[in-house]
């Protein structure tokens, strides 16, 4: 049976061009969507602000990178038990309501986090703790928003369009990475910490413009209103869906073994050098790589083997991480030339070296999000996948703050170069381990989506 779309339920399938660039179709054709979607870019510039300069005060605070990382260790609980309860109100009530609400308690939270960051500024004596509450919060919010935004796009776009949607918001997120980062390092520099995050609450503006402008998404069919019941359909449904399983499970190795991210603040301070400029810059690498993707992204409408392409990029993915921290031990070794020293003393070929290894894992690393999100979106039926987006950001959210922990924690045993050489190396073993034992995984076809 054919799914209704907000905008025009009888639009036959339209085949895309080949052409290397992204299609623009889903913007031209959707205003909903498009409204959604530029909503969504210019907010999320704003949240990529505050994640960063939250990190930066937190060590400007303490010195502690590992402080740093219990930003995303201790919103993790949380963070689960936001996304499992997000996707079942997703799925029970009318999205866009969801959407409304979810991101009226995540602007409160930037807000709490401008005033303690204020506080920091006039005392130079806020505790830590507070920080942490309120980035758990903000996290908790933006997990409900994110399971139910995802979970919109096949009811507003037809069923063709969703990879190339997806290609988009690979593209949206790659500007957010790429200008967010790296205007918070030179915003702290420049104008401190708390306008920082107030620029964040003013961009977050622009977002929730995006989700007024949504139709009203209730269900299509019955689903039961979120608890036990709810939550076992989904579980079972997912125990039935090895394809989709399968998805959560590769990100998942990718993400908890391959973030680097977390040691930025200590390699731009004693390495590389150029303190929160260079973090903001070897961030927003990531980003450029995940822009470039998007920008190309033409071929994704005739790629359908997508368990083995998500297979492939995510082992490129770890290859790329391991490259990185062959790099920072290279410049920590004095091989590169000088180490760095804050501001004082930039390596910049040991920046620009570290800048393309990131590039390259924000590339692989949104070639398989392409797939992966639509292999969700396509073979899941509708009224599954806000439980199952609600999974899925889960993993894609949770995994880095496993990461994060488990590479601060690596880094104050050993070195900042041991985390990323030995987990991109794990990263590619247990990837080839994987699709070989998953045979319909690695088989899967986009052209009869199985879940």
């Amino acid at each position: 049976m054919t799914e209704p779309h907000a905008e025009d339920p009888t639009e036959a399938i339209e085949l895309p061009k080949r052409s290397r660039f992204v299609d623009l179709s889903p913007l031209r054709k959707h205003p909903a969507f498009a409204r959604l979607w530029i909503g969504t870019s210019i907010s999320g510039i704003g949240t990529w602000v505050t994640t960063v300069a939250v990190g930066l005060q937190i060590f400007d605070i303490t010195g502690d990178t590992f402080a740093v990382a219990l930003v995303g260790g201790i919103s993790l609980v949380p963070m689960i038990i936001a996304g499992l309860w997000g996707g079942m109100l997703a799925d029970a009530f009318d999205r866009r309501r969801v959407l409304i609400l979810s991101s009226i308690v995540a602007w409160i939270s930037i807000i709490g986090i401008v005033a303690l960051s204020v506080y920091e500024s006039v005392t130079a004596g806020a505790p830590v703790w507070p920080f942490y509450v309120l980035t758990t919060l903000n996290a908790v919010a933006a997990t409900i928003s994110s399971a139910t935004r995802s979970s919109v796009t096949p009811r507003i776009l037809p069923e063709d369009m969703v990879s190339r949607a997806n290609a988009l918001n690979g593209i949206a997120f790659g500007l957010q990475l790429t200008i967010g980062p790296a205007l918070a390092g030179v915003l702290v520099a420049l104008i401190g910490f708390p306008l920082t995050f107030a620029i964040d609450a003013l961009l977050f503006t622009a977002g929730f413009i995006g989700v007024l402008g949504l139709p009203k998404l209730p269900p299509l069919t019955h689903t039961a209103k979120p608890g036990w019941e709810s939550l076992r359909d989904g579980i079972r449904f997912l125990k039935n869906a090895p394809n989709i399983r399968m998805s959560f499970i590769v990100d998942i190795v990718a993400m908890s073994l391959g973030r680097p991210y977390v040691l930025l603040p200590a390699i731009g301070a004693s390495v590389i050098g150029g303190g929160s400029v260079t973090v903001g810059v070897l961030t927003a690498a990531t980003a450029v790589g995940t822009f470039l993707t998007g920008l190309f992204s033409g071929p994704v409408a005739h790629v359908h083997r997508y368990g083995v392409a998500i297979g492939r990029a995510i082992m490129l993915f770890g290859a790329f991480t391991a490259a990185f921290g062959v790099v920072i031990g290279a410049t920590a070794a004095g091989w590169l030339g000088p180490v760095g020293d804050g501001l004082e003393t930039v390596n910049i070929l040991a920046l620009v070296l570290a800048g393309i290894a990131l590039a390259g894992t924000g590339a692989s690393d949104e070639v398989s999000a392409i797939f992966r999100s639509t292999m969700l979106l396509t073979a899941a039926p509708d009224e599954m996948r806000g439980r199952l987006q609600g999974i899925f950001i889960v993993v894609v959210t949770g995994g880095p703050r496993i990461g994060d922990m488990i590479a601060g924690g690596l880094a104050v045993l050993t070195t900042l170069w041991f985390p990323p050489i030995a987990g991109g190396i794990a990263i590619v073993a247990i990837i080839a381990v994987l699709l070989r034992a998953q045979a319909t995984f690695r088989h899967y076809d986009a052209r009869d989506p199985q879940p």
